[in-house]
């Protein structure tokens, strides 16, 4: 196998045998590549980038084209579906995404329909066959969506917050109201993921971004029900392949046996848990993927790679993994340094793979 090799990243979501560990990077196609910032001072605005399949499919390469990443992500944005719903999706300088229309009400609630993916969210689908045709193979191509309570989160906010004043607010005095809303959501986003598999997404996430802030019980209720509900409903095999489905609840690390009963082939994790303890919380049910500090990107190249093998140390000999920051890389980090993560999980990751003989079977259908 090589660093490019296609059926690497699927394998490894499926636990099956491999030669080395298998890297992709949370935002991997952003602010930290000159590339990525020309491209998008020709689009004019970010969400014109994203509007625009020819140019999203450009990004969405261009971290590739640099480094022997394993795979691709889709350029896109969690917020596409609410703004399918009508919220007006806007983005205003050093404050990040804001809704013209938020939720304020039951009848806003009521109103809202789940969109038409191939109308409403056309460009979203034509970014995924354009990029899945020019990847021609070279590696797979990860399809995502928020989770319903994420996505619920920043449409009831208006946009981003530190509190969650009314969103706890709703979910406390109006939990029935909540359920209405999140039931809508992760039938938007069922919808969502299956018509990017239709155009050629090869694996698919779910990014739970507000899901730690929640207590045990109410992350069950609002957020894993929710994304166990999706992951059932989802076409879990195209083209001849199985489509892998990982899920990733930031500051979720105290529930994955949890997370692991929902059906998911994978789990994130993020950096404040421990990849050893998170192993056998889940009892190799699922494959894990992560889970360095992103902060450590700020580092020199040789402490890096030393973290890099302490990542790979935690979780220990086996196939099963997938290395990943624990979060996004950060917009202002130096693209050498991330060249020095690849090439040290490429490097060092096969010492935790066992010789074994070839696994001749092909998984993802592709011979």
């Amino acid at each position: 196998m090589t660093a490019l090799d296609n059926h690497t990243f699927l394998r490894a979501l499926l636990r099956q045998r491999l030669d080395y560990t298998p890297v992709w990077i949370m935002r991997q196609a952003g602010r930290y590549l000159p590339e990525y910032r020309a491209t998008r001072a020709r689009a004019g605005s970010f969400l014109d980038l994203c509007r625009n399949p020819e140019l999203a499919c450009e990004v969405t390469l261009q971290p590739l084209d640099r480094f022997p990443l394993d795979a691709a992500i889709l350029f896109s944005d969690i917020l596409t579906i609410p703004d399918a719903m009508g919220l007006g999706l806007y983005f205003t300088e050093g404050e990040g995404p804001r809704f013209e229309r938020p939720i304020r009400a039951a009848a806003d609630v009521q109103r809202l329909a789940v969109p038409d993916m191939e109308d409403e969210l056309s460009y979203v689908m034509d970014t995924v066959g354009l990029v899945r045709r020019e990847l021609a193979g070279r590696v797979p191509l990860i399809g995502f969506a928020g989770s319903p309570w994420t996505l619920a989160v920043y449409m009831i906010e208006g946009g981003g917050t530190k509190s969650f004043a009314r969103s706890k607010a709703l979910l406390f005095d109006h939990p029935e109201l909540m359920h209405v809303l999140l039931t809508k959501l992760a039938a938007a986003v069922t919808d969502y993921l299956d018509a990017q598999v239709a155009r050629g997404a090869q694996a698919l996430m779910i990014f739970d971004t507000w899901g730690g802030v929640l207590t045990p019980r109410d992350y069950q209720a609002f957020s894993l029900d929710y994304m166990t509900r999706i992951v059932a409903g989802l076409t879990r095999e195209a083209e001849g392949r199985q489509v892998p489905v990982i899920l990733f609840t930031k500051g979720g690390g105290r529930w994955l046996d949890r997370m692991a009963e929902s059906g998911c082939d994978a789990l994130g994790v993020d950096w404040t848990q421990n990849l050893a303890d998170a192993r056998r919380l889940v009892n190799d049910r699922v494959a894990l993927q992560g889970n360095l500090d992103p902060g450590i990107l700020y580092a020199s190249p040789a402490r890096i790679r030393e973290e890099v093998g302490r990542v790979l140390a935690s979780y220990g000999q086996g196939s099963g993994h997938i290395f990943n920051l624990g979060h996004g890389i950060h917009p202002d980090v130096e693209p050498d340094h991330v060249a020095a993560l690849v090439d040290a999980v490429h490097t060092l990751s096969p010492a935790f793979h066992e010789a074994t003989a070839p696994d001749t079977s092909h998984p993802t259908g592709e011979k």
